[in-house]
């Protein structure tokens, strides 16, 4: 055997790793360029005061917004960019086309008092986000924040989960239904899970966390403890 012969194997183990170093460093590059966090929801649902007491440590009045909110929040040094869309539904969907693109997480907020007479609402406007082609490869983390809990008539976080739980296994399945008459070939990506199982969150293809939340009360205080634990892990 020639000495030619010999080094080829081991150039091309050499090679290899070259290759696989660099894969691994152009991954980290592409990651570490989403800063974005999105914050979405319905109407009304709190996202601007929550934004606000955030951002700026203060109670604002809101209002039907048509614009998006930006600011940075720092967390030791870290910062991502905090972006508050519009919740009317007529514009929300443009909003999200235009920063999805860079999106490391995404807050979705709730009203727990209204949720359910807004559940098909809510239900559908998070299933559009989550069998969104974007967002599915990317695998941006999803914080449901379940706000008002200073209400008394607030569900709970876990009561919230199975609702939402149980209309989206209604709205997947709803779905698929019609791709399949339509003999559409698009709907792998409506499936969200084991579609042979009732759906679950635990099942997606991103991460998902629950909490509660609210942003004003009548004596002046704020809890966003858990989503400023969320946001710290998320800059780090």
């Amino acid at each position: 055997m020639s000495s030619e012969e010999s080094f080829s194997p081991i150039l091309i183990a050499l090679l290899l790793i070259f290759v696989t170093i660099i894969i691994f460093f152009l991954k980290r590059i592409l990651k570490s360029g989403k800063r974005n966090v999105l914050l979405t929801g319905l109407n009304e649902s709190g996202k601007t005061l929550i934004y606000s007491q955030l951002l700026h440590n203060k109670h604002v009045t809101t209002f039907t917004s048509i614009q998006e909110n930006i600011d940075e929040y720092h967390v030791e040094g870290k910062s991502v960019t905090i972006i508050d869309l519009p919740g009317f539904h007529s514009i929300r969907q443009q909003f999200f086309e235009k920063h999805k693109e860079s999106t490391k997480g995404i807050i979705y907020v709730i009203d727990s008092v209204t949720l359910p007479k807004n559940i098909r609402d809510v239900a559908n406007v998070l299933y559009n986000i989550l069998t969104d082609p974007v967002v599915m490869k990317a695998k941006p983390e999803l914080m449901i924040l379940c706000n008002k809990q200073d209400q008394t008539l607030a569900k709970g976080s876990s009561v919230i989960k199975s609702m939402l739980e149980k209309e989206l296994n209604t709205l997947r399945n709803t779905q698929l239904n019609q791709l399949e008459q339509l003999d559409s070939k698009d709907n792998a990506r409506y499936k969200l899970g084991d579609v042979s199982k009732d759906f679950s969150f635990s099942n997606l293809y991103c991460k998902v966390e629950f909490a509660e939340s609210f942003a004003f009360n009548k004596n002046g205080s704020v809890d966003l403890q858990a989503l400023k634990v969320w946001l710290g892990r998320l800059v780090n």
